[in-house]
């Protein structure tokens, strides 16, 4: 019962934000007494930490197995995005600046897991990026980590009035111009290739 608790919960404030989202309404969706929800989370915080937590392991297990596939490193960047914009498709707007606005020991907890994940996650695709040819050999890796999860993590935390709709093509001209500062000739012909696939979508 717990994971479905957290399941469903998850989804409901990915789509319908943390703070809209009541227990009442969680309660509802899944057909359950408020009293067995309090059983298992003493309360609402304690709920959005927990499904914040299983949200990220969800993403955290997508991303090794893309990782485990025989991608290229350019095509896995856009394989990565693709899993994240499919979880957050239904969200009205970011889920990470309500988190942060609502939720701030989430958030700070949430933000010391994904900085570890997301660093070694970029240096381990720029070091595949440049043994395959895509990437130039003499980018300074931390550097250039460091640049790319701040535009990111800007896009998602700032109070800047896109949709979520927008946020995700933002994204994607994030990744575009993050690739085609590192890539070599070759990587960039695969980046317009992997551009041309999205655009046709």
């Amino acid at each position: 019962m717990e994971d479905k608790i957290l399941e469903k919960s998850g989804d409901m404030f990915l789509n319908y934000g943390f703070k809209s989202v009541t227990m009442d309404d969680i309660a509802s969706e899944m057909g359950i007494s408020k009293k067995t929800l309090y059983k298992y989370f003493s309360n609402k915080a304690a709920l959005v930490d927990a499904s914040t937590v299983s949200v990220q392991e969800s993403i955290d297990k997508a991303i090794l197995f893309i990782k485990s596939q025989e991608y290229n490193a350019i095509e896995e960047e856009f394989t990565v995005k693709a899993v994240f914009n499919e979880m957050f498709k239904n969200a009205k707007n970011s889920p990470m600046f309500q988190l942060k606005k609502y939720y701030p020991e989430t958030y700070e907890k949430l933000m010391e897991r994904e900085v570890c994940i997301f660093r070694d996650c970029n240096l381990d695709n720029l070091e595949k990026g440049i043994e395959q040819g895509l990437y130039r050999s003499e980018i300074k890796k931390e550097l250039i980590g460091g640049f790319y999860f701040t535009l990111i993590f800007g896009i998602f935390e700032g109070d800047n009035g896109l949709d979520m709709q927008e946020i995700i093509k933002a994204e994607y001209e994030v990744l575009e111009y993050h690739i085609r500062a590192i890539a070599t000739e070759k990587g960039i012909k695969e980046l317009e290739k992997q551009l041309k696939i999205i655009n046709q979508k």
